[in-house]
Order: structure tokens, then C-alpha cells, then sequence
């Protein structure tokens, strides 16, 4: 692969990586005991509810987290592949399936910088 076009994926990549843990801080935040985990922050529920309000509000704040969890663990697999193509660049081992050990393609690539499996092997899958 040439170095320009290396060079290209590794700022799209970084800049990546940088936009899903922006969006991410915005709902979660880090988990300091376990690397690449993020956690989704509870509501917080507003002071001075009383009654039924509050069980509704509270219901809400329920729903709301519940909603949360599978878009940060979406998230949390986008940025796992984006750190692990970042650093493959580094080993110098980038753009080579995880499966089958081919080079994937240019245009793959170009698409989807943090693709682990070429086309043919992502289409077994």
C-alpha cells in the first residue's frame, strides 16, 4: 500500500476515534478497571418529584438508560476496530485479512478503514 494513501487512513481513522469518543463522553463515561469499555450514565432524576410524577419520571429515566446500552455497545465495537486497524498501522501489518492473511483491497479500504476481513471473508461470515 503506498504511504499517501496509508497516510490518509490513519488521519480518517484518527479522526474517527475521536468523533465516537466525543459522542460517547456525551452519555458514558470510561470505565477506569476494564481498557475500551465505556459505562452509560444513569439519569439523574429531578429533585423535588412527588407521587405518580415521580414514578413517571423515573420510568422515564429507566427507559432512557435502557435505550442507551445497545448504542454504547455499538460504539464501544466501532472504536475497538478503529484502535485495533490504528494499530496494526503501527506493526505495519494493516490491511491484511484476519482470516484468510490476503491484502484487502484499496477501495475497501478507502470505505471502511477498520475493516479486519476482506470482502470475500466478511461475506462468509
Amino acid at each position: 500500500m503506498d504511504k499517501k494513501l496509508l497516510k490518509e487512513l490513519e488521519e480518517k481513522l484518527e479522526k474517527q476515534k475521536e468523533e465516537l469518543e466525543k459522542h460517547l463522553s456525551r452519555f458514558a463515561s470510561k470505565d477506569q478497571e476494564m481498557k475500551g469499555d465505556w459505562d452509560t450514565k444513569y439519569p439523574k432524576m429531578a429533585p423535588g418529584a412527588t407521587g405518580s410524577q415521580a414514578l413517571e419520571e423515573a420510568a422515564d429515566e429507566v427507559e432512557a438508560y435502557s435505550n442507551m446500552l445497545p448504542v454504547e455497545h455499538n460504539m464501544e465495537l466501532r472504536l475497538k476496530d478503529v484502535e485495533l486497524a490504528l494499530g496494526k498501522m503501527k506493526k505495519g501489518n494493516y490491511g491484511i485479512c484476519e482470516n484468510c492473511k490476503k491484502e484487502m483491497d484499496e477501495e475497501r479500504l478507502k470505505v471502511y478503514p477498520e475493516a479486519r476481513f476482506c470482502l470475500d471473508c466478511d461475506k462468509k461470515k
